[in-house]
């Protein structure tokens, strides 16, 4: 797999990558991440036809998962912390 390609963004760390006839667009956001995968066909056949999928609407859909996944891991830590207090005798 190589890099073919960064896309700027103020927020978000956004990655392409090229291999075996498929592109993978990555974006990063502090501890969590995102892959989408693209098939290399006449509609993405370069990097400039990728890039062009990244536009507004995408970003919001992107920006919601990332929310998504926060929760999603702020529920786990959340019942992590409950049974871990569990685990413990009450002390008197």
């Amino acid at each position: 797999m190589r890099i073919a390609g960064y896309i700027k963004h103020p927020n978000y760390k956004i990655t392409i990558f090229h291999m075996n006839n498929r592109y993978s667009l990555k974006f990063e956001n502090g501890q969590y991440e995102q892959t989408y995968k693209l098939r290399e066909s006449d509609l993405f056949n370069n990097v400039e036809q990728v890039k062009a999928i990244v536009d507004e609407d995408f970003l919001n859909a992107v920006q919601a998962q990332f929310k998504s996944q926060n929760i999603s891991f702020q529920a786990a830590h959340e019942r992590l912390l409950n049974i871990e207090e569990d685990e413990f005798d009450e002390i008197i």
